[in-house]
């Protein structure tokens, strides 16, 4: 995973208002259930996702699952906002993204992680040595 991809994912959801639930509030909550064992958790309480470093570190693993399962940023990233099952209905079924609002988020993170990339250009390449 890029160093600049999960600033860029996590920019873009502090972009959003706190009060918006997901469009799935269940699966999302499912999801995050599995993820908090996953990351060295016991359990999982709602309020853990306001908790911003739980946040980063459930999100950061899940993106890192989804861009091992599809193989390419893009198609994580969508299924990192529209959900695994819709993204693999739309792949079975030979579509592009169904959904406008995972299109523009797509869209969005990629050019914030653009931004970061040539924001902290200097700082990157000292990183990678």
């Amino acid at each position: 995973m890029g160093a600049t991809l999960v600033p860029a994912q996590v920019r873009d959801d502090r972009s959003r208002p706190r009060a918006q639930l997901p469009p799935r509030p269940r699966a999302a909550h499912r999801t995050a259930k599995g993820i908090a064992v996953h990351t060295g958790g016991t359990r999982f309480r709602v309020r853990d996702l306001y908790d911003p470093e739980l946040n980063v570190r459930y999100g950061s693993w899940y993106l890192r699952h989804l861009l091992d399962k599809y193989g390419d940023e893009r198609t994580a990233l969508a299924a990192y906002n529209a959900g695994q099952e819709n993204v693999d209905e739309w792949r079975r079924n030979g579509k592009g993204f169904a959904f406008a609002e995972t299109r523009h988020y797509v869209k969005r993170v990629e050019r914030l992680k653009t931004l970061y990339r040539r924001g902290y250009a200097k700082e990157l390449s000292s990183a990678s040595r």
